[in-house]
């Protein structure tokens, strides 16, 4: 059951962009071992409650506030769908304690993913000449998560400092998760790097390892040249965002993707004005929405696009500040857990898997200032798989050395 697993550990990340059924896939297998093992899974859970409980208990208050808004508002029952999958996400942080599962695995996954993410969005960037390529998803799911697969490589390059060779692998897999979300034009990873790197920035300097200094310098080569090169688009978006937000806020045309996203949260802050405490349902945001453009106070593009491209903003328009306060829970209690966790130190052996985590939480935190990464499926089942399986690497590391 170790080598199982791990072998699941390992196909989450690998298979999560190349695919269209990867996470979904492991999401379930890792339920089903938990209901195997169901007895030791348990014993696991109960012997590691006091440090997994805040986490746990966020996951679980959301979906009964879910709960609650569905049979207040009458909404049907898909409604609870994502938070109760997301929870059920604790079935791998179970098999993870229950089994000990080595981390190794999970890193080799991650970096597999990401060098897999590369060739494939190449050839659809390139060869089919897809301007915004997105494997078998959105664009924008791929470049955040292919920049997520970068830094869980790079937080696995950290914990295999002392193995040269196994350090490299992991180095180039977050180069070449790096580089799949530049070339998907996706402007929201800018924000989850930025916040990333400002965890990583307190730590580095004592980490101690040449071969890290240079992985991350070889980063900033690949950032540098990924604005530099006109073939790639970047600096190109990057000119076209700010002029796209000019446009908007002189009264221009909102036709532009940074100037619907304006117009959207503007009319998110119109939502949430009416309904602070609870929000309302996203079929009544929806109706509001188009009255408002019926009114001439939006621009009627905003009915074209599915949701407001903010999670906070999303969150506090159906669920008001109360469902906010819950779903925020879900991403500040792992947050807490790992920066509790990397106050242990650098040389501690759980100090790479918890700044992974960390990098997890900001990373969804970035995305979601200008996408709703929460939207899918795979986004939200993503994040508390990793989430919940970077815990329990973190709680064994800590047992080795206890």
């Amino acid at each position: 059951m170790r080598v199982w697993v791990g072998a699941l550990a390992f196909l989450l990340p690998f298979l999560s962009l190349v695919t269209s059924f990867g996470v979904i896939s492991t999401s379930f297998l890792f339920l089903a071992s938990a209901l195997i093992l169901f007895k030791p899974s348990r014993d696991a859970l109960v012997r590691h409650w006091p440090q997994v409980r805040w986490v746990v208990l966020a996951f679980l208050v959301h979906v009964l506030f879910m709960l609650a808004c569905m049979v207040s508002r009458g909404e049907k029952l898909s409604v609870l769908d994502k938070p109760s999958r997301m929870l059920l996400g604790v079935s791998a942080l179970a098999v993870v304690l229950a089994v000990r599962a080595s981390r190794r695995a999970f890193w080799w996954g991650a970096s597999a993913g990401a060098l897999a993410a590369l060739p494939f969005i190449a050839w659809q960037r390139f060869g089919l000449h897809i301007e915004r390529p997105g494997g078998f998803i959105n664009s924008i799911t791929f470049g955040d998560l292919a920049m997520l697969l970068a830094l869980l490589a790079l937080a696995g390059a950290i914990d295999m400092r002392e193995r040269p060779r196994e350090a490299l692998l992991a180095g180039i897999g977050a180069l070449a998760g790096l580089a799949a979300s530049m070339l998907t034009g996706t402007r929201g990873g800018w924000a989850a790097l930025v916040l990333a790197v400002l965890v990583l920035g307190r730590h580095v300097g004592r980490i101690g390892s040449r071969r890290v200094h240079a992985l991350l310098a070889a980063g900033v080569a690949v950032l540098a040249a990924a604005w530099f090169v006109p073939a790639l688009g970047v600096q190109a978006r990057f000119v076209e965002g700010v002029h796209e937000a000019r446009t908007w806020y002189e009264g221009g045309s909102v036709w532009s993707n940074v100037g619907i996203r304006l117009e959207l949260w503007k009319g998110a802050a119109m939502l949430i004005r009416e309904h602070p405490l609870f929000g309302m349902d996203f079929d009544a945001c929806r109706a509001r929405l188009a009255e408002y453009a019926q009114a001439g106070r939006l621009d009627p593009m905003v009915l074209q696009l599915p949701h407001l491209h903010n999670d906070g903003l999303q969150v506090l328009a159906t669920g008001g500040v109360v469902g906010f306060l819950f779903w925020a829970a879900t991403l500040a209690a792992p947050l807490l857990f790992f920066l509790r966790t990397l106050r242990d130190g650098t040389r501690a052996p759980q100090f790479a898997v918890a700044l992974g985590g960390a990098m997890v939480v900001l990373g969804y935190v970035g995305f979601g200032l200008t996408e709703v990464i929460f939207w899918s499926m795979k986004g939200s089942l993503f994040y508390a798989l990793m989430v919940f399986l970077l815990m329990g690497f973190c709680l064994n590391a800590k047992e080795k050395i206890g």
